[in-house]
C-alpha cells in the first residue's frame, strides 16, 4: 500500500500562490509536446520557467540547463515531465537544490521518489497537472 497522498487542493493553491519559479525537468522545445504547452501556459500566467533538458539550449526564451544542479539561480518547484522510472533520480537531484516542491506531472507517480523528496522536507505532488491545478485555484 502506498503511503503517498497529495496535498489538498487548498494546499496546492497556496503553493502556486507562494512560489513562482519552476524548474521543468524534461521540458521539450517542441511546441506540440505537453511539457512545452503546459510550461508556456504557466509562463503566460506569470511564472518563471527554467528548462531542464540536456538536449536543448533554450526553450520559451529561457536558457536551458542539462540538470537541476547546473541552474545558477534559486527555484521553488521542480516540475517533472519524465517517465515514472526516472523520478527517483530526479528526486535525488532535487533534494540537493533549494526547491521546496517536487511535482510529478499527470500520470507520473513513484514511491521511491516520494520518500526521497519527503525525507528531505520537500512537499510532494504527483499525478497532477500544474496547469490544471493553477486554473482550479484562481
Amino acid at each position: 500500500m502506498s503511503e503517498f497522498t497529495n496535498p489538498t487542493r487548498e494546499e496546492i493553491g497556496d503553493i502556486l500562490k507562494k512560489y513562482d519559479k519552476i524548474a521543468v525537468v524534461g521540458l521539450s522545445d517542441n511546441p506540440e509536446r505537453t511539457s512545452y504547452q503546459i510550461s508556456e501556459a504557466m509562463q503566460k500566467a506569470g511564472y518563471k520557467i527554467i528548462p531542464i533538458n540536456p538536449k536543448v539550449k533554450e526553450v520559451l526564451g529561457e536558457k536551458a540547463y542539462p540538470s537541476l544542479l547546473d541552474v545558477e539561480e534559486d527555484f521553488d518547484i521542480v516540475n517533472v515531465f519524465r517517465r515514472s522510472e526516472h523520478l527517483p533520480d530526479v528526486a535525488k537531484e532535487a533534494v540537493k537544490t533549494n526547491a521546496k516542491v517536487f511535482w510529478a506531472q499527470l500520470g507520473l507517480e513513484n514511491e521511491e521518489a516520494y520518500r526521497i523528496a519527503k525525507d528531505h522536507g520537500m512537499t510532494v505532488i504527483m499525478d497532477r497537472c500544474i496547469k490544471v491545478e493553477h486554473a482550479l485555484t484562481k
